[in-house]
């Protein structure tokens, strides 16, 4: 990992990470336990990608807002992206499974 970046807000995070070439959009499939773009439905299982970034942001007045961002990079694919996810006392427990798994990739 680089040099860290702070974010104030999700979308700031989202929008400088597309900057910087993190430009697929990437959601959890809990049932496959992998990524997938949400564009090119590109499958990413967790020895295909790194994670370079972990941003978390937490909600100042309501918990459910509390969100990590996650910029994610896969050689074997050629693709850079995020995959943005609840987390804390909302988290969905199979996901929050499937977050761990991949984290330790």
């Amino acid at each position: 990992m680089g040099q860290q970046k702070y974010y104030d807000t999700v979308s700031e995070a989202t929008k400088d990470l597309s900057k910087r070439g993190y430009t697929a959009d990437f959601k959890i499939l809990v049932e496959d336990e992998c990524l997938i773009c949400n564009k090119s439905t590109t499958q990413l299982s967790p020895d295909e990608f790194e994670i370079d970034e972990v941003h978390r942001f937490e909600g100042e007045t309501d918990p459910a807002d509390e969100m990590i961002v996650y910029a994610i990079s896969s050689t074997k694919h050629d693709i850079k992206g995020v995959v943005i996810n609840a987390y804390g006392a909302y988290a969905d427990t199979s996901t929050s499974k499937i977050i761990a798994l991949l984290n330790k990739h």
